[in-house]
């Protein structure tokens, strides 16, 4: 009997730890389970919308389902104790759920009316099944964080209902934002320019916009090639007065205080490296400095903690951790895949040092209700890229209940 692998989480980490198992041994039976009816995660959650090309990653996850063999189990949510069930059922398990959970700044004020964290908004406006609704934002906005989601979301905050069109916004996130009453965005971060974590490509698409004026502060040189380039994109940028939209970069200022009267947000205080204090006057703050492990995390910051060998991921015996769930939120794409390719490597070597296997893997939900499979996957795929409205590339279902209703509605009629 071959051995058998499951994958909980079906974004990029958990696919690419399956294409590389499957890769070096095509004899391995590979499922991935996610708790939505819809795989890819990260890519299809996470992903701007405006991004299609790195989007088009999910062709190369596909053929892992349509050539090589692994399964998709969707709509399964797995709780501390199903978890049990399925690492008696299996020879390996691998924990690749992500995070989930904005960050908080930790400073009086954060829970004035008004703040909100980036990734509840980015949920939201790529219809995640979970999400709250869309916040209601105000004329000046100071967004919190320099890493590729917080200029994700000032991009699409500063973009012309025109610039959105190939996207994948659905109506409502596209009524949102071509209604939105923004008119100035402050991007703050901690680190100088040439330590920020965004990549320097994501700046120079601002320079595309249309309709934004951006200003950006004095900088200076640096002998980093990396920030180097982050330097020479943020002066690319300098001056840009293309519209009446205002965008304002500030570096090197620490949160010290979220200001407000009442309830709702009037300011937010900085302090430099030299200790003087900011006020910057606003009436909306977006935060965006990272994630954490939300309740659905199967205790991930304990496990993590108590890891066998946690730089190889190798939380327990048979037991492994990938993506940000192993890493935390840090890396783009193609760091998830190197580090998923080394987790592979740690659970195949495992298996070379133990008995061969006798656990019924996949059999485990043979007759279990309410699963979503691959091709289930495929029918709302169809039905969403048919529905797509006038410039989008897709209409994305963004309810459980709907989902579910094109899977049934499939089985009724076959």
């Amino acid at each position: 009997m071959s051995r058998s692998v499951a994958i909980i989480g079906a974004g990029p980490s958990g696919c690419f730890v399956a294409q590389a198992l499957l890769k070096a041994d095509p004899d391995l039976q590979v499922d991935l389970i996610d708790r939505l009816p819809v795989p890819y995660g990260l890519v299809r959650y996470g992903v701007a919308a405006d991004h299609q090309g790195t989007k088009g990653v999910v062709r190369q996850f596909a053929r892992l389902f349509e050539r090589q063999g692994a399964r998709f189990v969707g709509n399964v949510e797995i709780d501390a104790a199903l978890l049990v069930e399925v690492q008696n059922a299996y020879d390996a398990v691998v924990l690749a759920g992500g995070l989930s959970q904005d960050r908080r700044l930790g400073i009086p004020g954060e829970d004035l009316s008004g703040v909100h964290g980036a990734g509840a908004v980015t949920r939201a406006l790529y219809d995640h099944p979970d999400a709250d609704a869309l916040p209601q934002l105000g004329r000046r906005v100071v967004l919190v964080g320099n890493g590729n989601v917080a200029i994700d979301l000032l991009r699409l905050l500063a973009k012309s209902p025109e610039e959105l069109d190939g996207s994948d916004l659905g109506a409502v996130a596209s009524e949102w934002l071509a209604n939105s009453p923004v008119e100035n965005i402050t991007i703050v971060g901690r680190s100088p320019a040439e330590q920020a974590k965004f990549d320097a490509v994501m700046i120079k698409e601002l320079g595309k916009l249309s309709g934004v004026s951006i200003t950006v502060p004095d900088l200076p040189d640096t002998d980093s090639p990396d920030g180097a380039k982050k330097i020479d994109a943020l002066r690319g940028l300098a001056g840009l007065s293309g519209g009446p939209k205002s965008i304002a970069f500030r570096f090197g200022m620490t949160p010290v205080a979220i200001e407000g009267e009442g309830t709702r947000v009037t300011g937010m205080r900085f302090s430099d490296g030299a200790g003087a204090q900011t006020l910057l006057p606003c009436d909306t703050v977006l935060t965006a400095v990272g994630f954490g492990a939300g309740p659905e995390a199967l205790d991930r910051d304990r496990r993590v903690a108590e890891a066998l060998d946690d730089g190889a991921g190798c939380l327990a015996p048979g037991l492994y951790a990938a993506g940000w769930f192993k890493r935390g939120p840090r890396g783009t794409i193609p760091d998830n895949r190197a580090d998923a390719q080394a987790v592979a490597a740690r659970i195949l070597s495992d298996f070379e040092r133990q008995p061969e296997a006798g656990k019924p893997g996949h059999a485990m939900w043979q007759g279990r209700g309410g699963i979503v499979n691959y091709a289930d996957w495929q029918r709302i795929d169809r039905a969403e890229l048919a529905g797509a409205a006038d410039g989008r590339c897709r209409h994305k279902i963004s309810t459980r209940a709907e989902m579910l209703a094109i899977v049934a509605k499939t089985e009724e009629t076959t």
